[in-house]
């Protein structure tokens, strides 16, 4: 890996794991619908003025429902969910529980697409299932019924990353990662719009609190979105993945550094566990065909 594709990486890795810190923040104050509907919109709104000054055309009368459907799992859903649960958990705690996408994927994947169940999935799966049971149960924060709702808001948030990577390989493979990325954030903003009555700001908005829901916007959406793509491009799918197992370690820190929230033996436990499912998963051994036998590479 050369070091630009590393440095790319790791500020990926640190962007993601501070929007786990950034709605830990918002959330109180602007409530899961608002912190979601600002976050896609504003990012949306950013993008598509990114690639009008690139001359990019978003052909959205003819891609206008695959945006809908990659809206509504990759940034909706899982936005809202995720900041639900921001006012519950430590940010470390939804950044762990994040890194189960792959886990998601494995199964959706096999139910959907005809992929291989392996049995180093299989344990992956199990060892994955313990990690998130062991940290929800053991890990610093109290044992309630919250809690629980909370964890499995960000389950359900994994789930629908689980589902809009099945879509994209099995429907929009013609469509190009920037588009998909700007068109997914404006149709979020879209079908979260309606719903934003329901759910009115609790706070006060502040230069602060408006300083953060930019941050939150512009730096773990736009920017984000078009380092991982561009990342995707130079190394390939598999290794940006990699930016999955150092996401949860970035906001640990953070929470820590800046919401002194507490981190305990419990806690590195779990996150190893999911840490090593999503490898098990995500990382399959190749497999090299020669006359009359397979081997592993």
């Amino acid at each position: 890996m050369r070091t630009a594709d590393l440095l790319r990486l790791l500020t990926l890795a640190a962007i993601w794991g501070a929007s786990f810190l950034f709605m830990r923040i918002l959330a109180p104050v602007l409530g899961p619908l608002w912190t979601a509907e600002l976050r896609v919109g504003v990012a949306g709104i950013a993008m598509l003025l990114f690639m009008a000054a690139t001359r990019r055309a978003m052909h959205f009368g003819t891609h206008w429902k695959h945006y809908l459907i990659l809206g509504l799992f990759t940034s909706a859903l899982p936005f809202v969910l995720y900041s639900y649960a921001a006012l519950i958990l430590p940010a470390g705690y939804s950044a762990i529980l994040n890194a189960t996408t792959p886990l998601w994927g494995a199964l959706l994947g096999a139910a959907m697409l005809g992929e291989r169940l392996t049995a180093r999935k299989v344990i992956g799966l199990f060892i994955g299932i313990a990690g998130v049971a062991f940290l929800v149960r053991l890990g610093p924060a109290q044992f309630t019924p919250q809690l629980i709702a909370a964890a499995l808001a960000c389950i359900g948030a994994t789930l629908c990353y689980g589902i809009s990577g099945v879509y994209t390989k099995k429907k929009s493979g013609s469509i190009a990662p920037p588009l998909m990325a700007t068109g997914s954030q404006l149709a979020s903003a879209l079908i979260l719009l309606p719903f934003l009555p329901l759910s009115p700001i609790r706070g006060d908005l502040t230069p602060f609190i408006l300083m953060i829901a930019a941050a939150l916007a512009l730096l773990c959406s736009a920017v984000a979105y078009f380092l991982y793509f561009r990342l995707i491009a130079d190394l390939g799918p598999t290794k940006a993945l990699t930016v999955t197992f150092l996401i949860p370690l970035f906001a640990l820190a953070w929470g820590t550094l800046f919401l002194q929230e507490a981190i305990n033996l419990n806690t590195l436990i779990g996150c190893a566990l999911v840490v090593l499912a999503t490898w098990l998963v995500a990382f399959q051994p190749k497999e090299r065909v020669e006359p009359g036998r397979a081997i592993i590479d």
